[in-house]
C-alpha cells in the first residue's frame, strides 16, 4: 500500500535532519571568529529548522483531505515557515543585536542543506 503522506513526512524529516546538521557544522565553523558569530549562525539556521518543523506540522498534519484543503494547508505551511524565519531574523538583528552576516549564513546553510536530502531520496 502506498501512502503519499508518510512518504512526504519521511522526506521532510530527512531534510530537517540535514538542515540541523548543516547548521551545527556552520556554527562550529564560526567559533574561531567569535562566539557571538557562532550563536548568530545557530540562531539563523535554527530558525529555518524550527520553521520547517512548523511547516511540516501544518502542511502534512491531519491526514488525507480534499484537494482544495490540502493545497491551502501547503500554502499556509509555507507562509508560516517564512514568517517564522522573518520574525527570528528581525529579533536577531533588532532585539538581540546579533552579527548580520553569520545570521544570514545560518539561514542560507540550513536552506541549502535541504537539497541533498531530496536528491538522495531517489
Amino acid at each position: 500500500m502506498h501512502d503519499p503522506l508518510s512518504a512526504g513526512r519521511r522526506l521532510a524529516s530527512r531534510a530537517i535532519v540535514w538542515q540541523a546538521g548543516a547548521t551545527a557544522l556552520a556554527s562550529l565553523a564560526f567559533i574561531p571568529f567569535d562566539v557571538r558569530d557562532a550563536l548568530a549562525t545557530a540562531v539563523g539556521g535554527g530558525a529555518v529548522v524550527v520553521a520547517a518543523i512548523l511547516s511540516l506540522a501544518i502542511a502534512l498534519g491531519g491526514g488525507i483531505r480534499p484537494a482544495g484543503v490540502a493545497m491551502a494547508k501547503l500554502l499556509l505551511g509555507m507562509a508560516a515557515k517564512w514568517a517564522t524565519v522573518a520574525i527570528v531574523l528581525f529579533l536577531g538583528l533588532a532585539v538581540w543585536r546579533l552579527p548580520p552576516l553569520p545570521l544570514l549564513v545560518g539561514v542560507l546553510v540550513a536552506t541549502v542543506a535541504a537539497v541533498p536530502a531530496q536528491l538522495l531520496n531517489r
